[in-house]
This record gives C-alpha cells, structure tokens and sequence, in this order.
C-alpha cells in the first residue's frame, strides 16, 4: 500500500506551481458548474416546460452559445493572450449564472443561456492555450491530466452538492452558488496567476503556422469528437432523466451517482495516463478504445430492468472518458504547436460545443418519440460512428 501511495503521488511530480494554480482555478469554477447537469430537471419540474418542444431547444441554444463563445475565446487568445480572456470571462459568467434564476419565459431563457454560454465558453480554449504556456514541453500530456482531474472532481463536488441544495433549498440556490464559485475563481486567478508574478515555461511560437484549416488529419479528428460529444453529453440531460422516470431515483441519489464518475476519474486518471503513455499504444488508438467502451455504457442500459445497470454503465462510460479524453487533448495540443494555439484550441473545445448543440436537442426528441431504449440503441450506434473515424484517423497519422 506504501508503494502503491508513492507511485500515485509520483505521477504528479514535476508540474509548475501555474499548473496546479491553474487547476485549482479551474477545480473552483468547474464545482460551480451544478446547475448544467439539473438543467434539464429545473426546466420540466420547476417551470413546466415540455422535453422535446422548449427543453431541447433551450439545450440548443446552450450549444449554440458555446460554439461561438469557443471559437471567439480562441481568436482573442491569439490577439489580446489568455489572460485577460480568463478573467473577463469567468467574473462575467459569475454574474450571469445568477442572473438566469429571474428567467422564467421560453425566449428569455434561450437568450439567456445563449449569452451565458457564450461568455463562459471563452474561458476554454484561452485555458488551454494557458496549460500549455505554463507548463515544459515534456509535461504537456500530465498538465492537461491535471487540468481534467480539477475539472472531474469539481463535477463531482458539484452534481452532489447540487443535489443536496435542491432537496435542502431550490433550484435557485443552484444559480447562487453557481455564479458566486465563479466570482471566486476569477478573484483566486487574479491574485495568483497575473502575468507579474506567473512564470511562462513554454513561449514556443511558429514563423509562419499552419492553418487549422489546412490539417486534414483533424478534421477526422473534430468529426469524430463531434459525435462522441453528441452520445457522451446524454449523461448531462437525458441520462438523468432515465434516471429519475424509469429507475425513480431522487435528485440526491442521481447526483451522487454522477459525483462517482468524477471521483474515480480523481482517483484512478493520472496513474493510469502515466501507465498508458509509456505503453505501445498511439493517443488515437486510446481515443478509439475509449469511444467503443462508451458506446458499451449505452448498450448495456438495454440488457436489464436491474437498478445495478446503472452503476456498470456508468464504469463503462467513466473508464472510456478516463482513457479517450486526455489523449484527445493532448493530440490537439500536439497538432496546435505547429499552428495558432489559440485557433485549434477553439476549434477542439468547439466539437463539444457541437455536442451540445446537437446532441441534447436529439436526444431529447429521440426519448420524446421512440423512447428511452431505442434512445440508447441509437446513441450506442453514434459511437461506433465515432470509432470508425477515429480509426480512419489512425491511419492516417499513420501515414504521416
């Protein structure tokens, strides 16, 4: 057990102090972000709103917002730095989360969650952009691992917490805490990573960079992590309701079987990256495994009426996330360094913007009219789609 605490806490050894500033920044932001897994649950509980006529649209105007909040974070990285991107983005988010509780229409709460999304989602590319900044050349793969541990067990503190405030309070209370996690986030930021006291590891920059546009290879990468996004995000807003009409589990129990997700991955991730990255297998091969294993997580929903279910799915899913999004990551950071970082950071955090898009209206309309198995069925497919082009993508990495 000794040896087994050593070599775990090895596997962090080496990262800059701006990294573990940066995740713990991140960890605080990310803990705040209770409300998105319950969104879908406050909208049809407490305001009334249909699934498929209002929900699903109002999932798509969070997408919606985060696809161009993305794409404009990642141009402002490039022109003004992440920085100030960061802090302007998470002190406004603040603000806005609290701000949406007061939003009772159908169209003032698509505008709304459009324009909270919008300013939120800048935040993602420049933090990446601010990873790789801080972090040296050989640790990149560890720093992005650190980065989602923060991210994953803050959605693990927050589904459970959020949970605990629903049964306890109400929903507002969610948009309360959600907005004030954010307000200390950016103070925390502002204290301990300004540029006058942060130290820049890696200033690599490129003469004359490639397009994003030009890069075929990521193309089939953005396609494929398109449609895992469109299957993976059903665990924020379909899933849960499965949860709670077919398997009639409360909002405490749901959240703290979504907490599990988030505390595994904080406790299992980085040995295992660490494990993985010195093993024969290529960052696209992990990322095809990772996407056939969640498309498993869905099938096995199928299998049995048996409450059990729900756990193994949610094994499933978690190791896939565990094992495909870090080298997901890492592969777009690796392809960034020959182009504007800023850019295909953009155009990475964008695919899940898609997902969102997408992927909640779809799933939503899909339960409304074929029901939940067939919903399954149909997002098990998705995946395989996905895994086809990941090995497309392979191949082709491959060649170069």
């Amino acid at each position: 057990m000794k040896k087994l605490i050593h070599y775990y806490i090895g596997t962090f050894a080496g990262l800059s102090k701006e990294v573990w500033w940066l995740a713990l920044v991140t960890f605080i932001n990310r803990s705040g972000t209770m409300v998105i897994p319950f969104l879908s649950l406050y909208l049809t509980d407490d305001l009334g709103f249909s699934l498929d006529k209002q929900v699903a649209w109002i999932m798509s105007a969070f997408g919606l917002g985060s696809v161009i909040g993305s794409w404009i974070g990642g141009k402002l990285a490039d022109r003004v730095g992440f920085y100030k991107v960061m802090v302007v983005s998470l002190m406004a988010t603040g603000f806005l989360f609290i701000g949406l509780q007061y939003l009772k229409t159908f169209e003032s709460l698509c505008l709304g969650i459009f324009i909270t999304t919008l300013i939120a989602d800048t935040f993602r590319p420049a933090m990446f952009v601010a990873m790789s900044a801080y972090s040296k050349p050989e640790n990149k793969a560890r720093s992005v691992t650190l980065i989602r541990l923060a991210i994953n067990l803050g959605f693990s503190a927050g589904p459970a917490i959020g949970g605990l405030i629903i049964a306890h309070l109400s929903y507002a209370g969610l948009f309360w805490v959600d907005g004030i996690t954010c307000i200390l986030a950016t103070l925390l930021f502002i204290k301990v990573l300004n540029p006058r006291v942060a130290k820049t590891l890696d200033n690599h920059s490129v003469e004359n960079p490639r397009s994003v546009y030009k890069d075929k290879p990521f193309w089939i990468f953005f396609a494929g992590m398109i449609l895992f996004g469109m299957a993976f995000l059903q665990y924020f807003s379909t899933i849960p309701l499965y949860y709670r009409d077919v398997h009639l589990l409360s909002e405490p129990t749901i959240g703290l079987l979504m907490g599990m997700n988030g505390f595994l991955i904080f406790l299992l991730e980085m040995p295992v990256i660490k494990w993985l990255e010195n093993s024969k297998y290529s960052k696209v091969g992990l990322i095809l495994f990772g996407a056939l294993l969640t498309a498993l997580s869905f099938i096995v929903l199928d299998v049995t009426s048996w409450a059990g279910v729900l756990i193994i799915g949610m094994l499933f899913m978690t190791i896939g996330e565990m094992v495909a999004f870090p080298f997901a990551n890492a592969f777009a950071v690796e392809r960034a360094r020959h182009g504007r970082q800023g850019e295909y950071m953009a155009y990475f955090t964008i695919t899940f913007s898609f997902g969102h898009i997408f992927g909640h209206n779809l799933g939503m309309q899909f339960v409304s009219l074929l029901g939940f198995d067939a919903t399954w069925y149909i997002m098990a497919g998705i995946m395989l789609i996905s895994a086809g082009l990941f090995w497309l993508l392979k191949r082709r990495v491959k060649l170069e």
